[in-house]
């Protein structure tokens, strides 16, 4: 069995895969990292590998607590992806950037794909069919877009997610709300469109923690699966035991 990880900007993800088979999700904050690995190992007692990846601030020494018991594997871009990275700077290319285009490939294979991912931050990463990696976007995700409002205005308030209830607002917190969900479901679907009118056999693939939120609102076909950086994560775990 395997234990993958993923430390986000926000919070903690992680899995017990054994193969393919994802047999359980569990999600947490930092603070209780090292906790709630111990009552993962408790319950899945046949874990033997713990991979990690990590773009947060946690420290390694977190997990390396539990390298008397288990394998540990941080991924890094030293390791064998299946991709070409084309990137112009391709050592500042996010961890888990390359672990969702890995999965793209591993998943979708022979297609131009748009990994978008939508956390604390929207990452959006093209894959073409002959698996080069050339780059996307970075722009700030939903909360982020409600923070910066509130943050760097002196009167807007600062407002949890929520539905519009029209595409005009009639108050500023209906304002808020438009302007935010609104502007990044458009955003996302002038991303789509643009990229498919460039590239056929084209496929979208949406995930990250507002993934059920977002993908009912688009009028673009998707796949959506807010699990896809775990279950790839997994795989790239297996394709670097094969290549190394």
């Amino acid at each position: 069995m395997i234990l993958v990880v993923d430390v986000g900007n926000t919070r903690i993800k992680a899995a017990v895969f054994e193969g393919a088979i994802l047999l359980e999700i569990f999600v947490f904050t930092k603070i209780e990292l090292e906790k709630n690995i111990e009552n993962i190992l408790n319950k899945f007692q046949k874990v033997a590998h713990l991979v990690v990846s990590s773009v947060g601030d946690v420290e390694k020494q977190s997990f390396l607590a539990f390298d008397s018991v288990l394998n540990i594997c941080f991924v890094s871009n030293e390791d064998p992806f299946p991709f070409q990275n084309k990137y112009t700077t391709p050592k500042t290319l996010g961890i888990d950037r390359m672990v969702l285009a890995a999965g793209a490939v591993f998943q979708f294979p022979n297609q131009n794909r748009l990994v978008i991912d939508a956390g604390t931050c929207i990452t959006y990463d093209f894959i073409d069919h002959q698996n080069n990696y050339l780059g996307g976007a970075i722009t700030p995700g939903l909360r982020l877009r409600y923070e910066s409002l509130h943050n760097y205005t002196a009167k807007l308030p600062l407002l949890a997610l929520e539905s519009p209830k029209e595409l005009i607002g009639d108050s500023t917190s209906n304002s808020i709300h438009s302007g935010v969900v609104n502007g990044l479901v458009y955003e996302i679907d002038g991303f789509i469109t643009e990229y498919s009118t460039r590239y056929s056999n084209f496929i979208i693939i949406l995930t990250g923690g507002d993934t059920d939120f977002l993908a009912k609102r688009l009028k673009n076909t998707i796949f959506a699966n807010s699990n896809f950086l775990l279950e790839s994560l997994n795989q790239t775990f297996q394709y670097k035991i094969k290549n190394d």
